[in-house]
């Protein structure tokens, strides 16, 4: 078996001090992402989705980020998966950006509230026609016994809905993760990282640096 406990780099690109950092964390948010996207990194929009389900057992899956706002942080999913089975149930979640090659890290901590019918039709007919018959093709989270069988279903869809639009599926929506902490965390030398954790209190976002 490989040795893996001895792998590790030292982490020197850049340094993070409270004054580098604006005052709201969405806005520094999308500082952090609009550099992420100049550096050319495979997916920057990638983020981790944790969710608990009834029995208190974390989950996680890697969704993409559709829209940041005030309001908070935008993904759409089926209704029916496992996400947003366990959402329904407690929908306190967490989302984090691996900003890997950049040695940053944003952690969010928020409530995930429902999009209206209007966002997500909107979004969903935005979608490349082959997205959105795979939609409908696939009972996200559920078995399915084969590629085959996956396949065939796509087909029998893409036959289906062949001329004119895709009607968005009954199943299909999207939340706002509305923030009330945001962990900021920049690499630094000798694993004395930079951490900085914004909270929303009364209205106002206050921010305080943390031990590494």
């Amino acid at each position: 078996m490989m040795k893996i406990d001895d792998i590790r780099r030292e982490y020197l690109k850049d340094g993070l001090s409270e004054e580098k950092l604006l005052a709201n964390p969405i806005e520094q948010f999308e500082s952090w992402l609009q550099l992420a996207v100049d550096a050319k990194l495979d997916d920057p929009t990638a983020m981790v989705v944790a969710t608990v389900d009834s029995n208190g057992q974390p989950s996680q899956r890697i969704v993409l980020l559709k829209d940041v706002n005030p309001n908070g942080f935008v993904f759409f999913t089926n209704t029916e998966s496992r996400k947003a089975q366990e959402i329904a149930g407690n929908n306190k979640v967490s989302l984090h950006f691996p900003w890997h090659s950049l040695e940053r890290q944003v952690i969010v901590y928020g409530t995930a509230k429902p999009l209206s019918n209007l966002a997500v039709t909107k979004y969903f007919l935005s979608r490349p026609k082959e997205s959105q018959l795979a939609a409908w093709a696939s009972a996200q989270s559920r078995p399915v016994s084969s590629r085959k069988v996956l396949m065939e279903k796509f087909q029998q869809i893409k036959n289906k809905f062949s001329e004119g639009e895709v009607p968005l599926p009954s199943f299909w929506g999207g939340y706002c993760i509305e923030p009330h902490q945001i962990e900021f965390w920049q690499g630094g030398a000798n694993r004395l990282h930079d951490r900085f954790m914004y909270k929303l209190e009364d209205g106002v976002w206050t921010k305080q640096r943390l031990n590494p």
